[in-house]
């Protein structure tokens, strides 16, 4: 009797064992990487077992890959597939990463997987993990750790941390030159001092002495010269000191306008000058020379009475002379910082990241 139920115990593993296939379902698992025919691995060596399940297109399939297989067993690194040949068969596939640390016989117990509802097992798998041998007659020679070797680094491997060191400083320098840039973009401001033009009577009696000067003027052919440098000095003269238009004014017109600044007495010279020079220069009057000598006197002494004490004493002027920069000029300046500073924060990261696998 118990001899039947040992027969009947063993089929019933040999079949649970072989890779599980109905009409549409196939489920099993292989190792595919180390000694695939022997299925023998060292202690500490990586394997492959792929779990692949083959079923008709439109089934539900649910497969979840246990985080252990076996006590033995660690799962290193799990990968997916899904793929639809030409019939329209789905496969799915299951590449899982394992290694082993105990030297015996591993069982890996079948992977269950539920399609349209129904369970479906893989089969069991065997994996030997063998131990490296130790050569047993000279465990003298058998030593722990080495202990670590320095060694020198070669320009291909610092050689990236250099050129970002270099990066990073230029911009850094560029950097800053743009921020002086901007902190210098500023209104100039610059103070001008300008002297105060010379007085009016200066220049009035200074062109009179050059008119006493000049001997060609004092010849009787050269008086309606004389006359007309004169009166155009005392012209510009009124046109300074009073602001009216005297050059374009007749005698009359001038007189008018006098008459609201200054004593008869004075107007008076001036009206005889203004009227003898237009007798010289349209009735063709010829005066005597002490005549003349006596018109620039009260031409001198016209001015005299009527000069500008304080424009006489004006004292120079300072001006503020603004220049405004470019708005422009002060955004591009702005985006300019903007710019180098994210690249400056991209290069120092890259840097950072280069030293740290130097020094690790």
């Amino acid at each position: 009797m118990k001899k039947i139920f040992l027969y009947i115990s063993l089929t019933f593993l040999f079949f649970m064992a072989m890779p599980v296939k109905s009409q549409n379902v196939m489920f099993n698992a292989y190792f595919d990487s180390l000694h695939i025919d022997t299925k023998e691995m060292r202690i500490g060596e990586h394997a492959r077992l792929t779990l692949e399940l083959k079923v008709d297109s439109g089934y539900m399939v649910e497969m979840q890959i246990p985080e252990a297989l076996t006590a033995g067993i660690e799962v290193l690194d799990k990968k997916s597939y899904r793929s639809v040949d030409s019939k329209g068969r789905v496969t799915y596939r299951s590449e899982c990463t394992i290694t082993s640390f105990a030297d015996s016989l591993q069982v890996i117990p079948p992977v269950i997987a539920k399609v349209n509802g129904d369970e479906y097992y893989t089969n069991t798998t065997n994996l030997w993990v063998n131990s490296v041998p130790i050569d047993t007659t000279n465990l003298k020679n058998i030593k722990g750790f080495n202990t670590v070797w320095d060694v020198e680094l070669t320009w291909s491997e610092y050689r990236d941390t250099v050129y970002l060191s270099f990066l990073f400083l230029v911009l850094l320098a560029l950097l800053v030159w743009i921020v002086i840039r901007y902190i210098n973009n500023k209104p100039i401001i610059r103070i001008i001092r300008e002297k105060p033009r010379k007085p009016s009577h200066f220049t009035a009696l200074q062109k009179m002495d050059e008119i006493k000067s000049d001997n060609t003027l004092h010849m009787e052919e050269s008086v309606k010269d004389y006359y007309t440098r004169l009166t155009d000095t005392l012209r510009e003269y009124m046109h300074n000191r009073y602001k009216f238009n005297a050059a374009d004014m007749t005698t009359g017109e001038i007189i008018e306008n006098l008459l609201r600044f200054n004593d008869k007495e004075a107007i008076r010279e001036v009206k005889e000058i203004l009227e003898v020079a237009d007798l010289v220069k349209f009735a063709k009057m010829k005066p005597s020379l002490n005549e003349n000598d006596r018109n620039m006197l009260y031409a001198i002494d016209f001015v005299n009475a009527t000069k500008d004490i304080e424009e006489e004493n004006q004292k120079p002027v300072e001006k503020r002379v603004v220049n405004v920069r470019s708005m422009t000029q002060k955004r591009w300046l702005i985006a300019s910082i903007i710019a180098v500073s994210a690249i400056m924060i991209a290069v120092a990261a890259l840097l950072i990241t280069d030293l740290g696998h130097l020094i690790g």
